[in-house]
């Protein structure tokens, strides 16, 4: 119904800034500290994506710089402690790497970060060279979309493409969609609405068929 989604390449930074498996502690702090991010990616041969090292991974060499640890502590915080006597990317980075493809809707990108709990993911082709980088305020500037634009693609490629809802309105305010009018067939409201959540930009969705059915679109039945 509504337009394709918005992709991972229109919004992500297409010159990333990484670094090479041999590339110093000091380096990825100097390089994380110069571009204001919290990871790079780290590379091997042409530029294929073999690790992300973060912020978090640098952490442990100064936690454990004068800690000492039990013997539990020390077994259960192995991996950290490796990690904190690691001196290059190579060591120090997680791998595989989390990534996602440039044709990868803005939605699929962002399941990835919640799921997987990063903030930036690289971005790489379909033999895992780096492309680019998209990190979580790339993927929020969909809710930058102009309303008008908004109101044009809900009316163009969704009420219009149900002809059960041709009477229905749109109008849209800092995001928020309300739906007003009267729709011959009312059972299709929760079709109506579902519809409109997806197209790119909108907050929320509000409906306004008459007394009976002013609710938030959140509150009709799901199909």
């Amino acid at each position: 119904m509504p337009d394709s989604p918005h992709t991972v390449s229109d919004v992500m930074t297409h010159t990333a800034i990484a670094v090479g498996r041999d590339a110093s502690f000091k380096d990825i702090v100097e390089l994380l500290g110069e571009w204001k991010v919290s990871a790079l990616p780290v590379l091997e041969g042409e530029g294929r994506v073999i690790g992300v090292v973060s912020e978090a991974d640098l952490l442990p060499k100064e936690e454990f710089r004068t800690a000492g640890l039990c013997l539990h502590e020390s077994r259960r915080r192995l991996a950290d402690l490796e990690k904190a006597g690691a001196m290059t990317a190579g060591e120090l980075m997680s791998s595989p790497a989390v990534t996602v493809h440039a044709d990868a809707t803005l939605a699929e990108a962002a399941r990835i970060m919640v799921r997987r709990r990063v903030k930036r993911l690289p971005v790489v082709d379909g033999v895992g060279l780096l492309q680019g980088v998209v990190s979580r305020s790339d993927l929020l500037k969909v809710f930058l979309r102009p309303d008008e634009e908004i109101a044009d693609e809900v009316r163009r490629t969704v009420i219009a493409r149900i002809p059960a809802v041709a009477e229905v309105r749109a109008d849209v305010d800092e995001g928020v969609v309300k739906l007003y009018g009267l729709p011959r067939d009312t059972s299709l409201i929760p079709v109506l609405a579902r519809a409109v959540r997806a197209v790119e930009g909108v907050i929320d969705v509000r409906i306004d068929f008459g007394h009976d059915d002013h609710r938030r679109a959140d509150q009709l039945p799901r199909l």
